[in-house]
């Protein structure tokens, strides 16, 4: 099982960024995944979730501004992020649960500065 992140990077505050999560040696379509992000001396924080339905959960600093979204044919999940807050700084990684064990990612580093 592999999850790859990408598509951080630095922007200005009101910007958009697109992050993408690659998944291989699983059936995507499966299961859940989630994007969670983590500020430096912060514990991680979820940002938003989506099912294997296509049902989505969004936590309300996010609601209105980020859509998580899946390709299972890609086998990728996105989150695009718009008008993005310096408060959203943080390393974006993206979580997927199997059984009783949990995969992430390396992340992607989100900067948003002026």
């Amino acid at each position: 099982v592999q999850l790859v992140e990408s598509g951080g990077g630095l922007v200005q505050p009101g910007g958009s960024l697109r992050l993408s999560c690659a998944a291989s040696g699983f059936t995507l379509s499966d299961y859940a995944i989630d994007w969670t992000r983590q500020v430096p001396g912060k514990g991680l924080e979820l940002v938003s979730k989506i099912y294997s339905d296509g049902s989505t959960h969004y936590e309300d600093s996010v609601k209105g501004r980020f859509t998580i979204s899946r390709d299972n044919a890609k086998s990728t999940v996105y989150l695009q992020m718009n008008t993005l807050k310096p408060e959203d700084t943080a390393v974006y990684l993206c979580r997927c649960r199997i059984g009783n064990r949990i995969f992430r990612g390396q992340g992607t580093q989100v900067t948003v500065s002026s």
